[in-house]
């Protein structure tokens, strides 16, 4: 599988959103009317609204934001031909400025979106979405590699892992962690998961706790792809976390 694809063209990626506001009547009342529309087919009665809001809202691009993005790259040596693997988050409490600063990486070194391609779990039907509608709410200009609005399926080259292990059964879902386990691939020990976010950002005020969660399942997403192209899993050694400035850590992603 993806013999044609090259790993440094891939931009592994992963998002975690939380509801816009810690609370449902931080809404106007116009917005809390189409909120509840917007969640009613959740069929979630035995919630109050706050409960509503509070727990679903961060699945919407509408009432949502993200709160972290994690960007990994593969890396190869051209001396050496050592493959490394780089992560880096863009994270924090003001959505527009995680988004411009993600952007900015994007249309400084992958601004070809016939060269680079992002890669993740879902990302068709979740990820790359939710990006791209922030971007406009938070009126920032889409970069081309995110320019998608009105092509058709089969002419978005992004990777998305879930549905490569569908093989064209479009029946159900199958979690990120779940293909790791029943493909053999090691994952640390998750201490939240996607339904807890919006607590630990907005009760917590943890945001390193998050950072760390996103991170780790786009390390299983490259370790997915290894898989998929028939080469060797990435050791520990091999991954490397970077909080360092962007220009200098994370290339430009030639062999």
């Amino acid at each position: 599988m993806l013999d044609q694809v090259k790993l440094q063209s891939l931009l592994c990626i992963d998002i975690e959103t939380a509801p816009e506001f810690q609370h449902f009547s931080e809404l106007d009342a116009e917005m809390q009317t189409l909120y509840l529309q917007k969640s009613a087919r959740l069929h979630l009665e035995h919630e109050t609204e706050q409960e509503k809001y509070f727990n679903h809202a961060g699945i919407y691009a509408e009432f949502g934001r993200i709160v972290c993005i994690s960007l990994g790259i593969f890396h190869k040596e051209r001396k050496t031909g050592t493959i490394s693997f780089r992560v880096k988050s863009f994270s924090g409490i003001d959505e527009k400025t995680i988004l411009t600063e993600f952007i900015s990486l994007l249309n400084t070194y992958y601004k070809d979106p016939l060269k680079y391609f992002f890669a993740g779990h879902n990302i068709r039907e979740f990820d790359i979405p939710f990006i791209c509608r922030r971007l406009l709410i938070n009126q920032l200009k889409m970069p081309a590699i995110l320019d998608i609005s009105g092509r058709k399926p089969y002419d978005v080259n992004h990777i998305d892992t879930m549905q490569l292990w569908r093989f064209g059964d479009y029946k159900n879902y199958t979690s990120l962690k779940l293909l790791a386990r029943i493909l053999q691939i090691e994952s640390p020990k998750d201490d939240i998961n996607g339904s807890d976010v919006g607590r630990v950002f907005w009760n917590d005020n943890n945001l390193l706790r998050i950072v760390s969660y996103c991170e780790r399942d786009v390390i299983t997403v490259a370790q997915l792809l290894c898989r998929y192209k028939g080469v060797a899993l990435l050791e520990a050694n091999q991954i490397i976390h970077t909080s360092s400035p962007l220009t200098s850590t994370l290339s430009r992603g030639r062999s």
